[in-house]
């Protein structure tokens, strides 16, 4: 049942291959704001090498978005489980490792 993938399918595994590397990037992005703010206070400002300035800030409010689609996929090697069954990925005729 495995057929050609289309393009849209083939970057769709990329970006999911990147999930945790980007999860990781926030996570210490999120880290690294509070220790920022430790240093120089909500509205404290500081300016890059490069001339940049950056001021750290109290956001206005937080934005919740809902998706109209996502995804769901098997298991990869090394993890415990994915969020696709593979009794319903068989199911529908794929052969699944």
């Amino acid at each position: 049942m495995k057929k050609p993938l289309t393009d849209a399918q083939q970057r769709l595994i990329q970006l999911d291959l990147k999930e945790a590397e980007i999860k990781a990037y926030y996570e210490e992005l999120r880290v690294v704001l509070a220790e920022v703010q430790a240093e120089v206070g909500e509205n404290g400002m500081f300016q890059a090498d490069d001339g940049t300035v950056y001021k750290v800030v109290k956001p206005k409010g937080t934005f919740v978005s809902f998706k109209d689609v996502d995804y769901v996929r098997t298991k990869r090697e090394g993890e415990d489980r994915g969020s696709l069954s593979v009794k319903e990925a068989s199911a529908a005729g794929y052969t699944v490792k």
